[in-house]
């Protein structure tokens, strides 16, 4: 599975955002996708992930601010950020495999960062 990830960008505080994940390769659709999150000078940490099936994951942080979904006809899933805040600024990479892989941070694909800077 090769992973694309788009959408980042600079907002303001309380704005939103979409992040995109297109995917290729046979296995999209038997994979869960997620996002994690890399700040500067932090770990990097699990956002949300969603299985082949669509159950959704969201970490703590996000959980009622952020809905993760997927197209699987497009090969693609979303991410969509709502009342977005400052400690949101993050590389946002998307990531495939299983879903505890991916809670765990260990997925067995990654795709590209997107650059995601919520201003106050």
């Amino acid at each position: 599975v090769q992973l694309q990830a788009s959408g980042g960008g600079l907002v303001q505080a309380g704005g939103s955002l979409r992040l995109s994940c297109a995917a290729s390769g046979r296995t999209f659709s038997s994979n869960a996708i997620g996002w994690l999150r890399q700040a500067p000078g932090k770990e990097r940490e699990f956002v949300a992930a969603i299985s082949w099936s669509g159950a959704p994951t969201y970490a703590d942080s996000v959980k009622g601010r952020f809905t993760i979904s997927r197209d699987n006809a497009k090969n693609t899933v979303y991410l969509r950020m709502n009342s977005l805040k400052p400690e949101d600024t993050a590389v946002y990479y998307c990531a495939a495999g299983t879903p505890i892989a991916i809670l765990t941070k260990t997925p067995g694909y990654w795709g590209q960062g997107t650059q995601v800077t919520v201003s106050s």
